[in-house]
């Protein structure tokens, strides 16, 4: 009789040795992780018919899997990439138990070597600097609400912070003094110092003035005091991109989020000369690749002017030898 290896004390195992135990995941990724498997589990629940508990590793082969990634897609509404972000959570989980079982390597094998899906990635959106600063005075600074918001939106451009890095931000996170920096735990758990320019240091020193509180404190709170929310800094930034676009046409051109502030503060500074390398330490980036995105829609930039230039036509010099050659007219036409 084949040996049955019950799928629930490996997913265990997984996320509490693995996932929080070796790799430190952060919140966000435990959850992601977290969603994947609810939904696979269910999946796999109705496709085999066990309950979730009674599964094996057996059950949840490369073939079930496959159709799994076919109902996010085509049930669900799931993106590629989207798609792609639930496979690596599941590869990452038979990867861990191939080895922990080599007996099931090959059952493991067949679902590793599964490819991601390739899909059509989006223009890097961002805003110009005359946008950028239309966004960041839009609220209004003679409100409690309005000084917050200003201070969050000029952190955001400038920094190039992700939401959940301005969501952990604590009093004690800031530097204000000579080098002055702020400091998060982003991606991954890494820690990182990024520098702060001069208009933003002032802006947080009247912030942290009128904020009070003890070091641990959340550095933006509600108005009775609480932790802000993902979807609060969401709202905030589109309450003020929508009232922004009345002074600044351009703006009702753009869907504005929270990561379109990243996007600008990463193009500020390659457009200002700052190495890729740089860029990528400055946002946090595992890789540099990450950070190419932004080198490619600045070329993008770049092309788009040159082609609204008007083309200068040149004439040959009289009397320069001009070959009559049937193939070169036909590579010229190329």
């Amino acid at each position: 009789m084949i040996k049955q290896h019950p799928l629930p004390p490996y997913l265990q195992r997984f996320f509490t040795e693995r996932l929080v135990g070796q790799m430190h995941a952060s919140p966000n990724t435990i959850a992601g992780y977290r969603d994947t498997f609810r939904m696979l589990l269910r999946f796999a629940s109705s496709e085999v018919g066990k309950a979730p508990t009674k599964l094996c590793l057996d059950d949840i082969d490369s073939d079930l899997v496959g159709r799994f990634l076919v109902y996010l897609e085509d049930t669900r509404g799931s993106s590629a990439r989207t798609r792609n972000t639930r496979l690596a959570a599941i590869r990452s989980f038979f990867k861990y138990v191939s080895h922990n079982e080599p007996q099931l390597l090959h059952h493991c094998q067949r679902i590793l070597s599964m490819p991601q899906k390739r899909y059509v990635k989006r223009t890097i959106d961002f805003l110009t600097y005359h946008e950028a600063e239309a966004l960041i005075n839009a609220p209004d600074v003679s409100t409690w609400f309005g000084r917050r918001d200003r201070t969050i939106l000029q952190l955001m451009v400038q920094t190039g912070l992700r939401v959940s890095d301005v969501l952990a931000l604590t009093l004690k996170d800031l530097e204000l003094g000579h080098g002055a920096v702020v400091r998060c735990l982003g991606k991954g758990r890494k820690e990182r110092a990024t520098p702060l320019r001069g208009d933003t240091i002032i802006a947080l020193q009247a912030w942290l003035r009128e904020r009070g509180g003890d070091p641990s404190d959340p550095l933006f709170v509600s108005i009775r005091g609480g932790s802000l929310s993902r979807d609060a800094i969401e709202r905030i930034v589109r309450k003020h991109a929508a009232r922004a676009s009345e002074v600044c046409s351009t703006l009702k051109q753009k869907r504005i989020s929270p990561h379109v502030l990243r996007h600008t503060a990463a193009m500020q500074l390659l457009q200002n000369g700052v190495d890729r390398i740089v860029i990528a330490l400055w946002l946090g980036h595992e890789s540099v690749e990450t950070t190419q995105m932004y080198v490619h829609a600045d070329i993008e930039l770049k092309e788009k002017a040159m082609a609204k230039t008007k083309k200068v036509e040149s004439q040959r010099p009289k009397g320069r030898y001009i070959a009559d050659d049937s193939l070169l007219e036909f590579l010229e036409t190329l």
